[in-house]
Order: C-alpha cells, then sequence, then structure tokens
C-alpha cells in the first residue's frame, strides 16, 4: 500500500521566477524564499512524486501555466526552507483565474478561500478539472488520471 499522492498549487511571480525559468533551468529547481507560516507547513507537507501546479501570480498573469513534481521533500536552508520540484509539463492551455473561478463555481478551492496564501493544496477533483480546462500538459491528454492507485479503504 504506497501512500495516496497529493497535489499542490505554487504560486511565483513571472518577474521572480517564471516557466522559461524553470524550463531554462533544466526543469529543476529549490522552491524556496517561502516566508507565510501556514504556506511554509503546507510545504512541509509535500512528499516525492506529488504533483504541483506551477502558477503565474501578479495583477497580469494569474494562471496555471505548468505542472512540477516534488523529487525532495522539505529540507532546511538558512532563510527558511525548501522543497525541490521538477518540470513535468507545460499546460497546452494556460488556464486563468476567472475560468477558473467560472468553472469551478461552487467547488472548495483553497485558491479561491486564501487568494494570497503563495503554495495552496489541490483537491483531486478540482486538479481533474483545472487540467482538463487546459488540455492536458506534456504527454497528458488532458484528462489526467495518474497511475492507477489502489483502493486502500479496505471495502
Amino acid at each position: 500500500m504506497g501512500e495516496k499522492r497529493s497535489y499542490w498549487l505554487l504560486k511565483t511571480e513571472p518577474g521572480e521566477w517564471s516557466w522559461e525559468d524553470q524550463a531554462a533551468n533544466g526543469g529543476l529547481s529549490n522552491w524556496d524564499g517561502v516566508k507565510n507560516k501556514q504556506a511554509q507547513k503546507n510545504m512541509k507537507s509535500m512528499k516525492l512524486g506529488d504533483l504541483c501546479f506551477f502558477y503565474h501570480s501578479g495583477n497580469k498573469f494569474r494562471r496555471v501555466i505548468g505542472v512540477v513534481e516534488v523529487v525532495r521533500e522539505w529540507y532546511d536552508e538558512d532563510d527558511g526552507g525548501a522543497v525541490d520540484v521538477r518540470a513535468v509539463g507545460e499546460m497546452r492551455t494556460a488556464v486563468g483565474l476567472a475560468e477558473m473561478k467560472r468553472e469551478l463555481k461552487g467547488v472548495e478551492f483553497s485558491l479561491f478561500r486564501q487568494p494570497r496564501l503563495s503554495v495552496v493544496p489541490v483537491e483531486k477533483n478540482v486538479w481533474d478539472k483545472i487540467c482538463q480546462m487546459g488540455g492536458g500538459y506534456g504527454e497528458d491528454d488532458g484528462a489526467h488520471q495518474p497511475e492507477a492507485e489502489e483502493d486502500t479503504s479496505g471495502a
């Protein structure tokens, strides 16, 4: 029985660290500089293999651009801590915040509830809907179904 994969959203200002920066860096980077304690708590909950939406924030850019995977769990650094992530793929079509709010109306999503938090969990149903809205990412076809997960409910 393996642990169930979790899903996250990581926000970044494109002027600070963009999807292009991520890709130019061989797809690998450490996600650091997060000062908010709740966001750090979310990062400390990340496990190897978890997937994260790469989200451009800022007035003009609020949208999911791509997907990264956690390749190193939380570790301490001089100025806080970090997780390492690797680019998995760019969204075929970026998914804007306004579109998400329209399509996910009435759905509980931390991005809507805590819009200033830079690292938020994403429920599986929300993850799947955003992937579908963006037409998938990388080799994904938009109906993203991660590797078959065993039913561990004991039913």
